[in-house]
């Protein structure tokens, strides 16, 4: 026992010292080509099991050159590069996806549960194979997509996909409905109504949407809190899901806008990452945003989730393309890992429109709701153009848009406009490069120009 815990001891010394060689700049890059195999592990598990679970099809050479480039400058120069392998069941579905990234570590796999979408998985991890899950869906027909020609607001959707709201920028849908009926739509080649793609951000307003189903429920009350904090005595305890809604938890985040690498990519937990960060100002007093606080907010209502899952809330409005994925330990990515299609997303907004009452005439949003996530009541975002209610973008500072205007926004351009004075919803999808901008505001304001001269 001496002998095996002074050779333990010895072997330790031993790797200690060589990690200790390291520079922090090869630490870094290590780190940084774990994060890219698993982004690449991710979007293609994401991107392809999702698409085949409704009746769609994406190939890897489009997912490559669409929303494998102009990502985040750290890992645009490593994730294409990295070799990757798709492992189906034998009924055809997609079991993993693993991505080699070091010789002397397992590749990174991100792994598909049937109805759930995809979970990176922590690196170490090893693959395995299960033989579960439905055979991938069928669609019925194909149909074309764009053949409207003569609508109002035809030649502003041109615009869209002609990089007139923004050199550089790739737009893959854009739909435009007015008075609950479809006004216009147009697709990229491979996409259509039905096929999702990650909604980055807009997985925010679609998480503040889930806190208000629970509270039409009475099962949560906004005010009350979010219990984050160790204790009952830990000053964490003050902060309330609305503080988190409003981005106005007072806590701590490491970069703005908060990137969450660890969660998205790097395989950690919900727990492991979101619910530790300490105060440094008194909760509802400062704004910043951060995906932390959605997280939270979304922690909070967990409990609410065995009875009433996202996935039947999100089939019940009629995203029937939606998915809420989570991390491997089954906690939901509410900031941002949600996939669903251009279709659902108009639902999304319909929903908001009807003032939370489907057309069965079933309240599932409490009365006001629309309301309440359209109050900037908390403290605002400095130095831009659009201020910030509880978990959607306003409007309200947007010159020639109604004051009644909010947004979802969310990263590579991905955008839900809806204007309850006027009755629209816009949608618009992106896979825009990093550093390239859609002009969201600019094509609202042509889009409702173009209806008003109609």
């Amino acid at each position: 026992m001496i002998r095996s815990s002074l050779g333990a001891l010895a072997l330790f010394a031993t790797v200690t010292t060589a990690a200790s060689a390291q520079s922090q700049q090869e630490v870094d890059a290590r780190y940084d080509r774990a994060l890219a195999a698993g982004y690449k592990a991710l979007f293609l598990c994401s991107a392809i099991a999702n698409a085949e679970r409704v009746g769609e099809e994406r190939t890897v050479d489009s997912i490559v050159a669409m929303e494998l480039t102009g990502i985040y400058p750290t890992l645009d120069p490593i994730v294409r590069q990295l070799p990757h392998e798709i492992v189906r069941t034998t009924n055809g579905v997609v079991e993993h996806v693993s991505v080699k990234w070091a010789d002397d570590m397992q590749p990174r796999i991100a792994r598909y549960r049937a109805g759930q979408g995809c979970a990176i998985m922590p690196p170490g991890h090893a693959a395995g194979v299960t033989e579960s899950g439905l055979p991938p869906g069928v669609r019925d027909s194909v149909a074309v997509w764009n053949l409207r020609t003569d609508t109002a607001v035809r030649d502003e959707i041109e615009a869209a996909f002609a990089d007139q709201y923004g050199d550089g920028t790739r737009t893959t849908a854009v739909i435009v409905r007015q008075g609950g009926e479809l006004l216009d739509w147009r697709f990229a080649e491979g996409y259509s109504p039905f096929m999702p793609q990650r909604t980055w951000s807009v997985a925010k307003s679609i998480a503040a949407t889930l806190v208000g189903a629970a509270v039409q429920r009475g099962s949560v009350d906004v005010q009350a809190s979010a219990g984050i904090g160790a204790s009952e005595t830990d000053p964490r305890r003050a902060i309330t899901i609305d503080h988190l809604l409003r981005m106005a938890s007072g806590r701590y985040s490491d970069t703005p806008g908060n990137r969450t690498d660890p969660i998205y990519w790097g395989g950690a937990t919900v727990g492991e990452r979101a619910a530790t960060w300490p105060l440094i100002h008194e909760p509802g007093t400062v704004y910043r945003y951060a995906n932390n606080d959605t997280l939270m907010a979304i922690k909070a209502i967990a409990g609410t989730f065995e009875d009433h899952p996202p996935a039947n809330f999100f089939d019940g409005i009629g995203m029937h393309n939606t998915v809420a994925e989570t991390d491997w330990q089954g906690n939901y990515i509410l900031s941002s890992q949600v996939w669903a299609s251009a279709n659902d997303l108009v639902e999304l907004g319909q929903l908001y429109l009807d003032d939370g009452i489907l057309p069965n005439g079933e309240r599932i949003l409490p009365e006001g709701w629309l309301e309440y996530v359209s109050t900037p009541s908390g403290p605002q975002p400095e130095g831009r153009g659009i201020g910030y209610g509880a978990g959607f973008w306003l409007f309200n500072r947007s010159e020639g848009i109604p004051p009644d205007t909010i947004a979802a926004r969310g990263n590579r351009g991905q955008y839900v406009v809806i204007v309850p004075s006027r009755d629209v919803v816009i949608v618009r999808r992106g896979e825009d490069p990093a550093g390239k901008r859609f002009d969201i505001v600019s094509f609202t304001r042509d889009i409702l120009g173009a209806l008003d001269s109609e």
